[in-house]
């Protein structure tokens, strides 16, 4: 595959969840602030929402194994 990469590594229904939760969370409060700022640094918008699936990833991940409810990034 030329020109475009593709992320393949684990579950598909993960990742499309994750994807869909980023285009939920970048319409509006502090991930929307995050995306914009990644697209004003010349990230292309996929790109940017794939970004922000991850640090969705990371946060959620963070909260269980601390065993405490998800907080939104307090500044973006």
């Amino acid at each position: 595959m030329r020109g475009r990469r593709h992320v393949q590594g684990g579950r598909k229904r993960v990742r499309d969840a994750l994807y869909m939760a980023a285009l939920a969370a970048i319409r509006r409060g502090p991930w929307k602030d995050i995306f914009e700022a990644m697209k004003a640094a010349g990230k292309a918008p996929k790109l940017a929402i794939v970004a922000i699936a991850r640090k969705l990833l990371v946060a959620l991940n963070a909260a269980l194994k601390h065993q405490r409810p998800f907080q939104n990034p307090q500044n973006a």
